[in-house]
């Protein structure tokens, strides 16, 4: 559920400005996400939201551009270092990494926040990641796929 509402955050102020916590509850809500003040302050801590300048001359949430590419960067570099292949078995998503690596490239695709991802099992070489559907799993392996130039 939190990756879901951090997903729909990123989403909405990409979509359109958002100035105030509380305009960014109130867009959640719309979005089924029944959440506090006290919630959508810590996500924008834990996303590192900053306020930039809108075309209108607004102050409004923004993603840290240079910050969130590098991260991304990072993580993208540690599974496409340690990850062999990617598959998929109805809803579960089966990934095969370079022997030791599955924890890390695991924790690398938590913090991706791939949409769909509930959560990833790890072993030595190999990560099991539940999705919710079998279509979010065939997206999230094309993604990943793609993403690591690996089809």
């Amino acid at each position: 559920m939190k990756t879901e509402r951090l997903d729909a955050i990123l989403d909405i102020i990409r979509e359109k400005d958002i100035a105030t916590q509380e305009e960014l509850q109130a867009a959640l809500r719309d979005r089924g996400f029944e959440v506090t003040q006290a919630t959508v302050s810590r996500d924008i801590r834990y996303l590192q939201l900053v306020k930039r300048q809108s075309g209108t001359g607004k102050s409004v949430y923004a993603v840290h551009e240079s910050r969130g590419h590098q991260e991304q960067g990072r993580l993208l570099r540690v599974l496409q270092d340690a990850v062999r292949s990617v598959d998929t078995a109805q809803n579960i998503l089966v990934i095969k990494t370079e022997a030791g690596m599955a924890m890390a490239a695991a924790a690398a695709i938590d913090s991706l926040s791939i949409a769909g991802i509930v959560g990833c099992i790890a072993g030595d070489d190999t990560i099991m990641a539940a999705l919710r559907t079998t279509e979010a799993a065939e997206e999230a392996c094309s993604r990943l796929l793609r993403d690591l130039q690996l089809a």
